[in-house]
């Protein structure tokens, strides 16, 4: 039996709902559907059983689903009676490549991966949306496009193919949610204009000629030596080569060299990931960084590879679009609910390649309740309050109501 047998069975509305409330059942089965999805975790380009499960639960309903595009992605519309804007969701379904450390009966049965950043959530809340929408599309005066995004941990990510296979092509505003531990359950955060960092993937390998002897390493180019200088070097140039109030970081992630304890590898490497708040500085560094292996190199008498994996803009949320979520929050949840982020975080997602083509909006979603729904994301114990995904399918159904409705132009 494969995992997609196991999952829950698709889900279809029987009764009139009333002033945004979704039915007891609908609940359950959405909480039952992303433990489905967080105990199969798929990471990037390998989503093949997340993409049927999504397939199938959104064509049991008589949804035309479009895939897959950029190997592993889907998008469905659910187009309403009356004409008016195109606009769009979107989720991103990949897993980390990590080690699941959770003790609950919805752990990773995937040892090699786990939803440590809660794409799990994300697409859950994408069927649930698809599904509440399809129910209320008689009051949609446009379209909704929900697309399901494969490989964003990744670099390039898997938001550059959906680009070129045209998946925001008619769309004219697009909206996501990220699941956040730092905002308690019921909250939501609003972050105004910069919501994160760019982010630049750097790999820098060390090439000596030949091998050595670890007890002459006076005799060879001892890389991984050399290796570890410059990477020192690097650590010490944020805050002392660009102002420091302007927030970078630069670290090493993986590194690597050698097969023997005594031996003196011909190449050792390392990489990690680049992060700036501020634009000048991100090209200021990676010339300066590039400069400095290059010096290196013939300083040492090797050859440095300095290789710069294609990078994350910034997300930058647009005004108009924060405003309708503020006021959707509040006519659902309460003014309280609404929770205005100021200062960036120093993570980067690659929702800012969409919006280099269109106007957007990422909302973050409160997760936190408990110590166990407090770890942060990436930690290998990360686990969420699933009351969230009810909240989020509300929230969203009546954001993208009344952006339709009010004909918002971001």
């Amino acid at each position: 039996m494969s995992v997609y047998d196991a999952a829950p069975a698709p889900y279809c509305f029987s009764t009139s709902l009333r002033n945004g409330q979704l039915p007891d059942d609908f609940v359950a089965y959405l909480i039952n559907l992303r433990r489905h999805l967080h105990r199969n975790p798929e990471v990037g380009y390998q989503e093949f059983e997340t993409g049927r499960l999504i397939r199938h639960h959104l064509e049991s309903i008589g949804l035309t689903v479009s895939g897959p595009h950029a190997k592993t992605g889907l998008f469905v519309d659910i187009d309403g009676p009356h004409p008016g804007p195109h606009i769009g969701f979107r989720c991103d379904i990949d897993a980390l490549k990590l080690k699941d450390a959770k003790q609950t009966d919805y752990a990773s049965r995937n040892a090699e991966a786990t939803h440590a950043c809660g794409h799990d959530a994300h697409t859950t809340i994408g069927i649930g949306l698809a599904l509440n929408l399809h129910r209320l599309r008689s009051r949609l005066k446009g379209r909704v496009r929900i697309f399901f995004q494969p490989n964003e941990e990744g670099n390039p990510s898997g938001s550059v193919p959906m680009i070129k296979a045209g998946v925001c092509d008619p769309l004219e505003s697009l909206y996501c949610m990220h699941v956040d531990p730092t905002l308690d359950i019921g909250e939501f955060g609003i972050p105004e204009g910069q919501v994160t960092a760019s982010s630049e993937r750097i790999r820098v390998e060390v090439h000596a000629p030949n091998t050595g002897h670890s007890a002459r390493p006076h005799k060879v180019k001892d890389t991984v030596w050399i290796a570890t200088q410059l990477l020192s070097q690097y650590y010490q140039y944020i805050g002392r080569i660009t102002d420091p109030r302007n927030p970078s970081v630069f670290t090493v992630c993986m590194i690597g060299g050698g097969r023997a304890h005594n031996v003196i590898p011909s190449k050792a490497w390392f990489e990690g990931a680049l992060r700036c708040l501020h634009d000048p500085d991100r090209v200021f560094l990676l010339n300066y960084m590039r400069r400095t292996a290059e010096n290196f190199a013939e300083a040492h008498g090797v050859r440095i590879e300095f290789i710069q994996v294609e990078g994350l803009p910034a997300v930058i949320n647009t005004p108009a679009l924060g405003q309708n979520v503020r006021i959707c929050i509040q006519e659902l949840f309460g003014g309280d609910a609404a929770s205005g982020i100021h200062i960036p975080s120093m993570g980067a997602e690659d929702f800012a390649n969409y919006l280099e083509h269109i106007p957007g909006m990422l909302i973050r979603v409160g997760t936190r309740s408990s110590r166990a729904t407090s770890y942060p994301l990436h930690d290998a114990h990360f686990d969420i309050d699933e009351q969230a995904l009810a909240y989020s399918v509300q929230l969203m159904t009546r954001v993208m109501i009344r952006h339709l409705e009010e004909k918002i132009i971001a």
